[in-house]
């Protein structure tokens, strides 16, 4: 049962789109994208009239009001590309693309723009999250483990790293769950109402070579491809559990945790009692970590990698 009720306590509405963003965000559109499931591409938005954009406004701002994102825009088309060197009987061998109707994009964009704005104005992100953040990247968290590692080194101590992989971490969402940590965080009641029709009974319909097969609907999950999900997830892991000995670094979906010591014995522990915690919030929201490939490396002050086995 959604919570929608609850929503309604929480914090102000956004203010609806206006007719220039949605100008602008027409403007900005490649025209080399594949088209979604509705074959309405970029070229031809591109190519409307002014009267068709101010329309398409309208629609977005009706959208936004009530809180229902339009059933239409929630069908993706799924193409499934296959892995270099994997099995093609194999179905895991595959790599889903989803495509999601352009128009659907826009108006993700405008509703990404509000809810960035007050993440960033509330400070609601954790700052070990580097994902889809304006001015971070994979870079900056590098950074950040190295000088880590640095210190460590300068202080004559060793520094364990253990890196986890969250197991298929977009599809996995609890859904009801990420609409209560939108209440959580208090995001606008409209935006929570929003969110949470734009996730309700998605569809999708696997594309066989030109042909589309059964539309099936989606019941778990953020919507792969599309403009919102990445920060979605990203709000989902917010609260993932800290400790004061550890070091926690966050780019999406991927994570590690490193703790620095002189005596590799304490780093072990340090690092398994994380993991405990770890594997708890896990269980409580539903997600699952891929155990074929986290990995574990200690490095010494000598500048040298070994593995360790954790305890």
């Amino acid at each position: 049962m959604r919570l929608r009720t609850e929503a309604n306590s929480v914090c102000k509405d956004f203010d609806p789109p206006l007719p220039s963003e949605v100008l602008y965000r027409i403007k900005s559109l490649r025209i080399n994208k594949a088209p979604g499931i509705d074959g309405i591409n970029n070229k031809m938005i591109k190519s409307l009239p002014l009267q068709t954009i101010l329309t398409i406004t309208t629609i977005i701002h009706k959208i936004t009001t009530p809180g229902h994102f339009s059933t239409r825009w929630k069908a993706a088309t799924v193409i499934p590309i296959l892995k270099h060197g994997k099995d093609p009987t194999d179905t895991t061998s595959y790599r889903p693309i989803s495509l999601l109707p352009s128009l659907s994009k826009i108006a993700e964009h405008l509703i990404l723009k509000r809810l960035n704005n007050y993440l960033k104005e509330n400070n609601v992100l954790c700052p070990e999250q580097f994902g889809f953040r304006e001015k971070l990247s994979t870079s900056h968290q590098f950074i950040r483990v190295v000088e880590y590692v640095t210190e460590g080194f300068a202080n004559k101590q060793k520094t364990g790293a253990v890196f986890v992989d969250i197991q298929k971490a977009f599809d996995r969402v609890w859904q009801d769950a990420l609409i209560h940590k939108l209440i959580h965080f208090k995001n606008p009641s409209n935006l929570i109402k929003l969110i949470d029709s734009h996730l309700l009974e998605r569809k999708f319909a696997l594309r066989d070579k030109n042909e589309l097969l059964t539309t099936k609907t989606i019941n778990a999950g953020v919507a792969q491809g599309s403009k919102i999900g990445s920060t979605l997830f990203a709000l989902y892991i917010n609260d993932i559990p800290k400790q004061f000995n550890t070091l926690l670094c966050m780019n999406a979906d991927d994570t590690a945790i490193l703790a620095r010591n002189k005596n590799p014995n304490c780093i072990q522990i340090a690092l398994n009692r994380h993991l405990k915690e770890l594997e708890d919030w896990f269980i409580k929201w539903k997600m699952e970590i891929n155990v074929s490939k986290p990995e574990d490396i200690i490095f010494d002050n000598a500048r040298s990698y070994c593995s360790f086995p954790p305890i």
